[in-house]
């Protein structure tokens, strides 16, 4: 029964693929949670397999930063799924395509930290500097080899490589996102494929692919914005007179000169990438101070001083949680800036 259901559904076409690494969701699970006020006392979030994600991270040893940055990104999907819940009540995702978007999210997050079932599937983090690269890999040979021209060229200081890296990094994320959205409207397309009657639900299906190949040509295009740049860059050095220097930031920047602003609107986008660009060195900053305060907090556990154990573990306490709250309002101006830059890529279109 639930799987007839979900076929004639076409929300749960479109995320048979999303779902595939992804824990599925769980109506009663979730529903369960809103009637039992204990259990969400206890939880870390208001939704239950994002605990249940989240205590599975406790037991991967992730590293103190890791498992901050994994925390402000569900909370991000906390928000996003209990205004989903709304929306459906209200009954305005009737063809499942919020859902779907939630389900190719979560997977992007358990791949993210590698909780996906595979193995070497965790995605190096973008938004902290490591102490070391070369343990780590790009996954493609033209980053490869432009990462090889950069290191030799002699043109980067220590931290401009370290900057650069990052570039390159986050510019293997993006192509390991759109690649689980390919796959999404692939198997999708096959689905809808295989339906021979004609029906108003297929004109849907239709329409919400549509949707989906404007979001894959969106981050399509993104893609091949950074390349250019990340070419641009292994070959000439950094700009001294550029504007931004974040990788997301940059991104940003480059897809707003592109879409529909005015001027004004520009100008506007500019100054607002600004303080979103210093909001992200100010949480670089306690990531950093977190992972120190970390690894103080091993040393002292170590020398058997009470006094100076809780003191270090109040500190731990508090940097964690600040580190926390600035990623998850990093993570959420993100998301904003980039909706705004959706719709004026759309009106391109239009």
């Amino acid at each position: 029964m639930a799987a007839a259901r979900a076929l004639a559904a076409l929300g749960a076409a479109l995320l048979l693929a999303a779902a595939v690494q992804a824990s599925k969701y769980s109506r009663e699970a979730n529903e369960g949670l809103a009637a039992n006020p204990k259990r969400r006392e206890a939880g870390e979030f208001r939704v239950v397999r994002l605990n249940q994600v989240w205590e599975k991270a406790q037991r991967l040893h992730l590293s103190a930063v890791k498992l901050a940055e994994l925390h402000s990104d569900l909370k991000i999907q906390e928000k996003d799924e209990l205004s989903w819940k709304k929306l459906k009540a209200e009954g305005l995702d009737e063809d499942g395509e919020k859902e779907a978007k939630l389900r190719r999210n979560l997977n992007v997050i358990m791949t993210k930290y590698g909780m996906n079932g595979k193995k070497d599937s965790q995605l190096v983090d973008t938004n902290y500097i490591k102490d070391t690269t070369e343990s780590d890999t790009l996954d493609d040979p033209r980053l490869e080899k432009l990462w090889s021209k950069a290191k030799a060229s002699g043109k980067f200081s220590d931290e401009e490589l370290d900057k650069l890296w990052r570039e390159f990094k986050h510019h293997k994320e993006k192509i390991h996102e759109y690649n689980i959205l390919l796959e999404t409207v692939s198997r999708t397309e096959d689905i809808h494929k295989n339906v021979i009657n004609p029906s108003e639900e297929n004109l849907v299906k239709e329409e919400i692919l549509h949707n989906k190949h404007r979001e894959l040509k969106d981050k399509l295009r993104s893609i091949n914005q950074g390349f250019e740049r990340l070419r641009k860059v292994s070959h000439e050095g950094y700009d001294t007179t550029s504007e931004f220097e974040e990788p997301r930031v940059i991104d940003l920047w480059d897809m707003a000169k592109s879409a529909n602003f005015t001027e004004k609107e520009l100008e506007s986008f500019r100054e607002e990438l600004k303080h979103f660009e210093a909001k992200i060195e100010k949480h670089h900053h306690y990531q950093k101070q977190l992972e120190i305060s970390h690894q103080k907090l091993k040393h002292v556990e170590g020398t058997g001083d009470k006094d100076h154990l809780n003191r270090n573990k109040e500190k731990y306490a508090m940097l964690e949680e600040k580190t926390k709250e600035l990623g998850y309002k990093v993570k959420k101006h993100l998301q904003d800036l980039s909706s705004r830059i959706s719709q004026g890529l759309q009106h391109n279109e239009l």
